[in-house]
């Protein structure tokens, strides 16, 4: 494992903490630890390469804690918290976060997802692919696949890594129908549940705000109801 990956471990509870930091450190990760939301913000910086978030914190909870960090970076933001209502895995992946484990968890899904996490990332900052001028135009959208940017016009447009690559499949797949489970099932790799509707259909609602002039009358990525998503 590649020692300069560096993970943020952001919890109130010093024992959770430590359990997390051994584990990832006998993964061979750099972590750095933060006590509560507001000192996880002030510790991400550009070397940052995820960051894990509870949610119930002092000061800052971890909710607040995302939407800022997202103004930082599109590093992948796990939250690993006791809270387990589908309501607040809505607002977890509603203020940016890329994936939901809940405490107790287990150590080797943790580690498997900070994995699974951390290889996608970089898959989508390019650094695990040959590097082409390629371009795909999506109506005032246009991406650069190469070096994976998107513009909506000429402002380039910060997407987190799921995001990206749901707008990808979609716009590489244009008029194709793509239900949430196709969807799931392509971009996260795993398993599908009906669960999971929720996670899609917020992903799908925090790209429209990114890219559409109307969100609520998206013109680009169009809900074909009863059946998915699609691109025209």
């Amino acid at each position: 494992m590649d020692t300069t990956h560096n993970i943020l471990i952001a919890d109130d509870n010093d024992e959770i903490r430590e359990i997390v930091r051994v584990l990832l450190e006998s993964e061979n990760y750099n972590v750095t630890e933060a006590v509560n939301g507001d000192d996880a913000v002030n510790k991400v910086d550009e070397h940052t390469d995820l960051i894990i978030l509870d949610i119930m914190m002092p000061i800052k909870s971890g909710f607040k804690a995302c939407v800022e960090i997202r103004e930082k970076t599109s590093a992948p933001i796990l939250f690993l918290t006791a809270k387990t209502q589908d309501s607040d895995k809505y607002m977890a992946f509603s203020a940016g976060s890329d994936d939901y484990l809940s405490k107790p968890f287990s150590y080797t899904e943790l580690v498997s997802r900070v994995k699974a996490l951390l290889r996608r990332y970089y898959v989508y900052k390019g650094k695990d692919k040959p590097q082409s001028a390629d371009h795909l135009s999506l109506h005032e959208i246009s991406i650069n696949t190469a070096i994976n940017e998107v513009f909506a016009g000429d402002k380039e447009v910060q997407l987190t890594e799921i995001e990206y690559r749901i707008l990808l499949l979609l716009g590489q797949h244009q008029k194709k129908i793509f239900s949430a489970q196709n969807l799931y099932e392509s971009v996260w790799g795993e398993p599908y549940y009906y669960s999971c509707n929720n996670t899609v259909m917020v992903h799908i609602r925090n790209l429209r705000s990114k890219l559409e002039q109307d969100p609520q009358n998206p013109k680009l990525i169009k809900t074909v109801w009863g059946k998915g998503y699609r691109i025209e």
